[in-house]
C-alpha cells in the first residue's frame, strides 16, 4: 500500500507512526524475537521527530553539523531500524534481516551502522552519552547540532541516569532533548511509578531541566513539545511522553507478558494498524557552513626526567598529558574530582577549555569520553584506579561501541599505603584485560610514562594506564621508545627470571641485587605492557634460565601473572606467581608490600626455592 506525502501533516504523521508499527512488527516476525511492542509505545515520538525536527543527513551521516540521535531505549531496535527505513537509509530486504547472522540490524544497535554513534542495550547509557555529545557540541565543535535521546521509564530507575540529570542541568546543556517514552510496563510488571509523570518530572526539575508533560499518542501535543523543546533556555528539556506499550493491536496494548517477544498473530496485528506502507521521510538536514572549531596549539617537547630522580607516575602522566594538549589540539581530560591526585589538574590549568570536571559520577566520566570520541576528539579521563569499577559496564558497552576511550587509574594497589583496601584497586589489571581489543599499560619510571601517554593518544579501542601513587626512582633515560606489547630486559641474568611492573618492577631488581650477591644471576623483565603482551621475550627468558617469579601488586586472578603464565603456557618453565593474597589494612607502603610477599625480600626467597625445586 502506497500512501502520498501530500495528505495534510497530522494524517501523515499517524500514517508514518503506523507504518513504524507495522515495520517494527514485521522486523521482530522475521527474526522470531525482539521488542516490537517497546517500539510500538514510541511511534508517534519518533514519526514525529522525523519528520522535521531531526536535522541529520542521512546520506551523509558524518558531517559534523548533523543532529545526534541516540536510542536509549536499546531492545526497541526494530522501530529505529523501522525509521532508517522511512528516510530511505536502509530498504524493506534489510529490514526483514533483523536480527539474523551477518545482518548489520543487530538486536540492540550498534556503530556497524553509520547512523548509530554508540551501542547501546545496557539501559542507562543513552543519556550520560547524550550529555558527552551534547558537552562536544557546546564546549568543543562549538556548533549548533542538537542531541536527541529516547529513553524507557524502566531505565529511569538506573543511577547513571541521574548523574546525567545533574551534570546536564550543572552545564545548562539546552542542546540536549530527552524523550521518555512512560509505557508503564517493564519486562516483568509494572515500573516504579507507572504513569506518575509527576514523580520523574520531580526529579528532572531538582537537576535543573526544563520539563514538559504530554500525551504521547497525541499528534498536536507532540508538534508542540518538539517545537518548545528547540527553543533554547539555558536549560535541557525533558518530554515526558505518558504512553501505551503495544500501542494500536488490541492483543497486546498495554497488558503484561508481551515484552521482549515477537506478536504471536503477526499478521492481523498489521490488518489492526492498517496494513502495510511504503511511506518516505522528506527528513530535515542541517543549514549552514559551519565547521567545527580548531583549537590553536602552542607547541613544544614532551617532558624529560633525570636518572635517578623520584617521580610519581602520576605525576608523570598529568605532565606528559598538559604537553601533549601543547602540541594536539583534539586532545580534552576529564576527571572525577580528584585532579590534584591525579595530576590532570596540570592539563586544566594549561588548557581550561578542554578540561572537563566531571565530579565523583565515574559512569557519567565515562559516558562523557564516550560522547566525545563520537565526533573525533581524543580524550582521557582519569579517577583513582579503583573507582573505575563503578563504570566498568561502560567501559565494556564502550568496546561494543567501538569506542577509542583512553583512561588512566591512580592509587593503584597495596602500595598507596595508608588510606587502607577500600581505595586500592587490585582489581584493574583483570577487569581491562578482559575487555575485548583493550591496550593494558603499567609504567614503572615517569620517562617511560610520557611515552606512553603519546602512545596512547594514537590507539584504537580502550587503553587503560596504571599509575602509582609514590615516587619510584627513573630508571630510563628521557626519549626511549616503549612500544604497545613490548617489555624490557633491564637486567640481564641466566640463572633465574624476574618479572614485575610498575611499583613490583623496582622490587624485581632489588631482589636481583640481594641474589647477586649470593651468586645468583636474575634476569629482570619490565612488563610494562600487560596487554598484548611481549610472549617472544617471556619465552626466550623461560627458555635460558632455569624458571620464572612474577610479582604483581593485584591480586593473583587475572593480573600480571596470569598474564605471564598464559604467555608460557605449554612451554614446562616452572613459574612462581606473587600476588597480594589477603585483604590488606593500612600501613606503610614499605608494611604493605611486605605483608603481601611481593617486596624484594619475598621476590628473592621465592627465586631460591624456586632454583632449589
Amino acid at each position: 500500500m502506497g500512501i502520498s506525502r501530500g495528505m495534510d501533516h497530522l494524517t501523515f504523521r499517524f500514517e508514518l507512526a503506523q507504518q513504524l508499527r507495522v515495520d517494527s512488527v514485521r522486523a521482530s516476525n522475521a527474526a522470531g524475537s525482539g521488542h516490537p511492542t517497546s517500539s510500538m509505545s514510541a511511534a508517534d515520538l519518533m514519526a514525529a521527530l522525523l519528520d522535521g525536527h531531526l536535522r541529520l543527513d542521512f546520506d551523509h551521516p558524518d558531517d559534523p553539523r548533523n543532529d545526534h540521535l541516540i536510542f536509549s531505549k536499546g531492545h526497541a531496535s526494530p522501530l529505529l531500524y523501522s525509521c532508517l527505513k522511512a528516510v530511505g537509509a536502509i530498504d524493506d530486504a534489510e529490514l526483514l534481516s533483523f536480527r539474523k547472522f551477518g545482518s548489520r540490524l543487530e538486536g540492540h544497535p550498534t556503530p556497524v551502522l553509520p547512523w548509530v554513534d554508540v551501542a547501546t542495550g545496557s539501559l542507562g547509557q543513552g543519556l550520560p552519552i547524550g550529555v558527552g555529545l551534547a558537552l562536544t557540541a557546546q564546549r568543543l565543535d562549538r556548533l549548533p547540532y542538537r542531541v536527541w535521546v529516547l529513553l524507557g521509564d524502566s531505565e529511569m530507575a538506573e543511577g547513571s541516569i541521574w548523574e546525567a540529570l545533574e551534570h546536564a542541568g550543572h552545564e545548562q546543556l539546552d542542546n540536549l532533548i530527552a524523550l521518555v517514552d512512560v509505557n508503564r510496563l517493564g519486562q516483568t510488571g509494572q515500573t516504579m511509578h507507572g504513569w506518575d509523570l509527576d514523580s520523574y518530572a520531580a526529579r528532572a526539575y531538582a537537576a535543573g531541566w526544563r520539563v514538559l508533560q504530554i500525551d504521547g499518542h497525541d499528534p498536536e501535543q507532540i508538534e508542540t513539545a518538539l517545537k518548545d523543546a528547540t527553543a533554547g533556555d539555558g536549560r535541557p528539556v525533558a518530554v515526558l511522553a505518558a504512553t501505551k506499550k503495544g500501542k494500536g493491536v488490541g492483543e497486546v496494548e498495554d497488558k503484561q507478558g508481551f515484552h521482549g517477544k515477537a506478536l504471536v498473530h503477526s499478521d492481523e496485528a498489521i490488518r489492526e494498524l492498517g496494513g502495510i506502507r511504503d511511506l518516505r521521510v522528506d527528513y530535515a538536514k542541517p543549514t549552514g557552513d559551519e565547521t567545527p572549531h580548531v583549537f590553536p596549539v602552542r607547541g613544544g617537547g614532551l617532558p624529560a626526567f633525570e636518572l635517578g630522580a623520584e617521580v610519581a607516575t602520576r605525576k608523570a602522566y598529568g605532565e606528559a598529558l598538559r604537553a601533549l594538549g601543547d602540541r594536539r589540539g583534539d586532545v580534552v581530560a576529564l576527571d572525577g574530582e580528584v585532579s590534584n591526585s591525579t595530576f590532570s589538574e596540570l592539563f586544566r590549568e594549561a588548557h581550561p577549555d578542554r578540561f572537563f570536571e566531571m565530579y565523583i559520577a565515574e559512569q557519567q566520566l565515562i559516558a562523557a569520553a564516550i560522547g566525545m570520541q563520537v565526533r573525533s576528539w581524543v580524550p582521557f579521563a582519569s579517577t583513582f584506579a579503583a573507582f573505575l569499577t563503578r563504570a566498568y559496564d561502560f567501559i565494556r558497552m564502550g568496546a561494543v561501541s567501538r569506542a577509542n576511550l583512553r583512561l588512566m587509574g591512580s592509587h593503584a594497589g597495596v602500595a598507596i599505603g595508608e588510606d587502607g583496601p577500600s581505595q586500592m584497586a587490585l582489581e584493574d589489571l583483570a577487569a581491562f584485560r578482559a575487555v575485548h581489543g583493550s591496550t593494558v599499560l603499567y609504567p614503572c619510571d615517569a620517562n617511560q610514562t610520557v611515552r606512553l601517554v603519546e602512545e596512547m593518544a594514537d590507539l584504537t579501542g580502550i587503553s587503560y594506564l596504571r599509575t602509582s601513587r609514590g615516587a619510584t626512582p627513573v630508571i630510563y633515560p628521557p626519549g626511549e621508545d616503549f612500544p604497545i606489547g613490548g617489555s624490557r630486559v633491564v637486567r640481564g641474568g641466566e640463572d633465574v627470571t624476574l618479572v614485575g611492573a610498575g611499583v613490583t618492577l623496582h622490587q624485581a631488581l632489588g631482589a636481583a641485587e640481594t641474589l647477586a650477591r649470593e651468586g645468583i644471576e636474575a634476569r629482570v623483565i619490565d612488563l610494562y605492557s600487560i596487554k598484548p603482551v611481549d610472549v617472544d621475550t617471556l619465552r626466550r627468558a623461560a627458555a635460558e634460565t632455569g624458571g620464572v617469579v612474577t610479582a604483581e601488586d593485584h591480586w593473583p586472578q587475572g593480573g600480571l601473572g596470569e598474564t605471564v603464565l598464559s604467555a608460557l603456557a605449554g612451554s614446562g618453565t616452572p613459574v612462581r606467581p606473587l600476588a597480594v593474597r589477603t585483604m590488606p589494612g593500612s600501613g606503610t607502603p614499605a608494611e604493605l608490600l611486605a605483608q603481601a610477599g611481593i617486596d624484594a625480600s619475598a621476590i628473592a626467597t621465592a627465586a631460591r626455592e624456586l632454583l632449589a625445586a
